[in-house]
């Protein structure tokens, strides 16, 4: 069985960077296998020695995953160029990073690790997985409110699915998605009239944060490490899903493409009935 993988995921795998960190080293010459200088697209086995910037990767190294409560101010990113970077800020001894994000001025949890393969997996809004949020606005909270936020709200072009909407005390209500588009819930909000005051992410899945206070962190329990591993089993790999929009994009930019696959499928296609072929062919008379 071939359990081969790409240099420069081997290396982000490991945690020991990003994949693009990775590319970096491998195209400085900093990274050797057995001994030899790499190549970008060099492929790893199980026997296999990789040396970058003279450490040695080790994958056998268990995997980290840690629920943070991230304070207002912090940014979910590795760019150590940002002061505010979520990194600087938790201090952990290995590299970790988030699987996600919430907004610099939302606070709440965020799930970090090192393990590379499960960033993808989690949320990706395709896959369905719960996240729960408080929310605090800026003025009572109506029925019809309520109603067209389960409904789902145009917003960037499209409607937001489906979700849960449940009122709190006071002008606060909790909202749980199973999508996660750029401010989702804050243009939710303003596209009803509503200001957004405060905003807080208490669970993902079955994590949350009880018992973690702000700023704080803990590591997740076996149990709930197991519980998202068989969640995100047959979840799209970071690679798999890679190949999957390179190849949706590729589509949208050349929809003959497109059609010559589809109708390769069913034995129908032929260079002559293509549409946009045609159609190109009228616009030239």
């Amino acid at each position: 069985m071939d359990i081969s993988k790409r240099l420069n995921k081997y290396i982000s795998d490991s945690g020991f960077s990003s994949r693009r960190e990775a590319d970096e080293f491998i195209e400085n010459g900093l990274v050797k296998v057995n001994g030899k200088v790499a190549h970008t697209g060099t492929m790893i086995g199980t026997n296999d020695k990789v040396i970058v910037n003279g450490h040695l990767i080790d994958t056998k190294t268990q995997k980290i995953y840690i629920v943070f409560n991230k304070p207002i101010g912090i940014t979910c990113t590795t760019d150590k160029k940002d002061s505010t970077n979520i990194i600087d800020y938790i201090r952990y001894p290995i590299r970790i990073f988030p699987i996600g994000r919430i907004d610099k001025d939302s606070e709440g949890l965020v799930l970090l690790t090192s393990d590379g393969d499960i960033v993808n997996r989690i949320l990706r809004a395709g896959n369905a997985h719960e996240k729960e949020y408080h929310v605090t606005v800026d003025k009572k909270i109506t029925e019809q409110f309520v109603k067209k936020m389960a409904a789902g709200v145009r917003i960037h072009k499209t409607i937001t699915l489906p979700c849960k909407v449940t009122r709190l005390k006071g002008n606060g209500f909790s909202i749980v998605l199973k999508q996660g588009l750029n401010r989702q819930i804050r243009l939710m909000c303003e596209t009803l009239g509503y200001e957004v005051l405060a905003l807080r992410r208490t669970r993902i899945m079955d994590i949350d944060l009880k018992g973690v206070e702000v700023g704080t962190y803990r590591e997740l329990t076996s149990t709930e490490i197991n519980n998202i591993l068989n969640a995100t089993k047959d979840s799209s790999k970071t690679e798999e899903a890679s190949k999957i929009r390179k190849g949706k994009q590729q589509s949208k930019k050349n929809p003959s493409v497109r059609y010559a696959s589809n109708n390769k499928k069913s034995g129908k296609y032929s260079k002559k009935k293509s549409p946009i072929r045609n159609k190109m062919k009228s616009k030239r008379k």
